[in-house]
């Protein structure tokens, strides 16, 4: 079955994780862009804030306090939707969490508590979405990460949860397929992005940890997950570093285990005392603030050419082919003076 989705303006779109970094970013940018709005996370004050903001913009919110890792949260998401707009169109499965440390160093209770966000999470909204959308048709967006293609040391099990992730998202759209459902699912895969990421994730390390660049933006991520709301994508990388990182752990293992184990475990680590985490958000949603962006002072991409290559090859191909055109147009002028 061809899979139509609509165009963003006229979508209802769910997000979890709407609180801060991606899912605040995505909740912005489809608001702009006239989508209506369920709005997920744990912290009640920041999605009222959230909410409120949207509406008096013109656009249109509603809210729901839950916890993704609870499935009764998750049904009662989806109830919000149809009480307030009647139906969704798009379920953006974004809630997340890390944990920095060594996998022998971090107590087992937090690796089970991390999975039940970032996976059960992923798990229950995409089948609640699934069971509404095999009538209507529409989108599930699972985030993942690069890191579920490529693990990396020191974020050990937020790798092995997102390759769950990849895992159960690659299982669900066969099946829906096989089903002839009209539904799109997508994994997007981001590298690193500047995000309060660190200062939400528990730290068992004895330094402050760092994400070692490249650093992009929420915004690459928010406009990949519209971009994918309003057009069928299998998966999608978001930053050439996302590429690379995966790519090189699929062709050259023990080259990536190298890197990794001489380069990567050192820029993982800033070598400043570890700092108090007001923030830490594991077990509670602690923050308040609606911040997209984290505190990394380095260089942060604010776009990303790779990705938009890859969800627009042939405008992509079109623009190249003519810049090759004007270079050659220009040489040969250049010649013939």
């Amino acid at each position: 079955m061809t899979v139509s989705l609509k165009p963003v303006e006229e979508q209802v779109i769910i997000i979890t994780g709407a609180s801060s970094g991606i899912g605040l970013c995505t909740a912005r940018m489809a608001a702009r862009r006239g989508a209506r709005l369920v709005l997920a996370a744990r912290n009640a004050e920041a999605l009222r804030r959230l909410a409120s903001e949207i509406n008096e913009s013109g656009g249109g919110a509603a809210y729901v306090v839950a916890d993704v890792g609870n499935e009764a949260d998750i049904e009662k998401i989806a109830a919000e939707a149809i009480d307030k707009f009647g139906s969704f169109d798009t379920w953006v499965n974004n809630a997340a969490g890390s944990i920095y440390g060594k996998l022998e160093d971090v107590p087992i209770k937090d690796f089970h508590r991390l999975f039940e966000t970032n996976f059960w999470g992923v798990v229950y909204g995409s089948l609640v979405a699934s069971r509404h959308l095999k009538t209507s048709g529409g989108a599930i967006i699972n985030v993942g990460s690069t890191l579920g293609d490529r693990a990396i040391p020191l974020q050990g099990m937020y790798s092995a949860s997102k390759a769950a992730v990849k895992g159960f998202t690659d299982a669900l759209r066969m099946e829906l397929e096989s089903d002839h459902a009209p539904i799109s699912v997508t994994l997007i895969k981001p590298a690193a992005i500047d995000t309060p990421y660190i200062e939400h994730a528990p730290n068992y390390l004895d330094v402050e940890p760092l994400n070692p660049p490249p650093v992009y933006s929420p915004d690459t991520v928010a406009e990949t997950i519209l971009y994918c709301a309003e057009n069928p994508v299998r998966d999608v990388f978001v930053g050439a570093a996302a590429k690379a990182h995966s790519m090189l752990g699929a062709y050259a293992p023990r080259v990536a285990d190298a890197i990794m184990e001489t380069t990567f475990l050192g820029q993982t680590r800033t070598g400043k005392p570890p700092q108090p985490k007001p923030l830490e958000s594991l077990y509670e949603g602690r923050d308040s603030r609606l911040h997209e962006r984290g505190t990394y002072g380095g260089h942060v991409a604010e776009s990303s050419l790779y990705t938009r290559a890859s969800l627009h090859p042939l405008l992509t191909g079109a623009a190249l082919a003519i810049g090759a055109g004007i270079t050659y147009s220009l040489l040969k002028k250049d010649r013939a003076g």
